[in-house]
């Protein structure tokens, strides 16, 4: 719901979508979209407007007798590629009836505990696979959810006060957030119906989640995993506190840390990490990008670099990619970078991530201007301007430096690697 009508168009169109739903507060957003595409079947869910058919009505003219094919079906979740444009992440479809839910939702509805006395918080977007994935996981076994329509520290304790809530998603933003609340405030509400907070989307620093665990009590579990949903670690708390910045042991599927020669590098060297059989998953519409994730083994990547430890705990050092995750939102520098290499003011662009004590990280961007004489504030505000004017805010960078070059290999090749280890400690 964030992204601006154009971005919303691709969707569409990539996906070959037949229909489209919306709320009165995106019905504008949502026309503008599917007019550029061309799509004509659009729902209203509760309102009326002339474009629009009603989806109570169309659901109440429904017969109620069963159908025939009653597979569950699932999520086909959009997660950004480097060269720029969201690839739909198509994950092989469950086998039986809607009774069937895929290996992941399954250990996390059975480790977690959901059941009809569930009642989980959800503060997170549920355009983000994590908090879509674990609601529908409540859902399916008859929890309840409470949906935030946007995060905010103090509100989220009083929700767990006042609806007894038992189950919470949050990411590493939030846990700063709640840290910097005052002690009376964090005092100030009964949380004591928590039997468990999950996390994942993105690196928590260390510091951060001994915190957390020291006022909640070790109830905190995280997972690492990715929308592609080809493999899961999981840990608990007791598990982190004696393995400190691990992502845990391999729950679905298998680890293999790989080195660059396609082998499996010793214990405790870093590598690409793989889950050996997983779900298998492909990107729409780009076979090369599918073959990519995969050795020639069939394991699959989701470009991430780490190593195990000696008891099988994994740790993960680097992305392969340059993915940004801030806030626990997956955002890809080339996206950004093809927007803001159409400034007439600029020659060349490099996007990137750099830590951010509240999101994880933040987006930067170097520019080398066509004139190194405009470089200055006025010129940063306007691309940044220009960046948002043209793609959903939470891409576009929140601070922009200027150099007369950038580091590229003669292929061609960014070395942004130089650039985050340079401005790592100017963020």
């Amino acid at each position: 719901w964030r992204l601006k009508a154009d971005e919303i168009a691709y969707i569409l169109r990539n996906s070959n979508a037949k229909t489209l739903f919306t709320t009165p507060r995106y019905a504008a957003l949502a026309l503008d979209a599917a007019t550029q595409f061309g799509l004509d079947n659009l729902f209203l869910v509760g309102g009326e407007d002339k474009h629009f058919s009603s989806y109570e009505m169309t659901l109440q003219a429904q017969p109620s007798t069963r159908i025939n094919d009653e597979s569950l079906g699932r999520d086909m979740l959009y997660s950004s590629g480097t060269t720029g444009r969201p690839k739909g992440v198509k994950n092989v479809l469950p086998d039986g009836d809607v009774g069937t839910i895929p290996p992941v939702m399954g250990y996390l509805t059975k480790i977690y505990g959901f059941d009809t006395q569930t009642i989980n918080l959800t503060p997170a977007p549920l355009y983000h696979a994590g908090p879509l994935r674990y609601s529908m996981c409540v859902g399916h076994t008859g929890g309840f959810n409470i949906i935030m329509e946007n995060f905010e520290a103090e509100a989220a304790l009083a929700l767990i006060e006042r609806h007894r809530i038992t189950h919470a998603e949050l990411v590493p933003t939030m846990f700063v957030r709640l840290m910097k609340l005052a002690p009376e405030l964090r005092r100030k509400h009964d949380l004591s119906s928590l039997k468990l907070v999950a996390h994942g989307t993105g690196p928590c620093a260390p510091e951060v989640k001994k915190q957390i665990i020291e006022w909640l009590g070790t109830i905190l579990e995280e997972q690492y995993g990715g929308t592609e949903g080809n493999g899961l670690c999981a840990i608990s708390s007791t598990e982190w506190l004696a393995h400190p910045a691990s992502v845990g042991k391999a729950v679905v599927g298998k680890l293999h840390i790989v080195g660059a020669d396609g082998r499996d590098v010793p214990v405790g060297e870093n590598g690409l990490v793989y889950f050996e059989g997983g779900p298998r998953f492909e990107y729409h519409g780009d076979a090369n990008k599918t073959a990519a994730a995969y050795s020639p083994e069939g394991w699959s990547t989701l470009g991430d670099i780490g190593y195990v430890d000696h008891e099988g705990y994994l740790y993960l050092t680097d992305r392969e990619s340059h993915m940004i995750i801030s806030g626990g939102v997956n955002i890809y520098p080339q996206e950004v970078e093809n927007v803001l290499i159409n400034h007439p003011a600029v020659q060349d662009v490099a996007v990137f991530g750099v830590p951010d004590a509240d999101f994880g990280e933040a987006v930067m961007a170097v520019v080398q201007p066509t004139d190194m004489a405009q470089a200055g504030p006025l010129l940063a505000q306007d691309l940044i301007d220009y960046c948002r004017a043209q793609i959903a805010h939470f891409k576009c960078p929140r601070a922009v430096d200027f150099s007369d070059s950038l580091p590229r290999h003669e292929t061609g090749k960014i070395y942004k690697r130089l650039l985050k280890d340079q401005y790592k400690d100017k963020a």
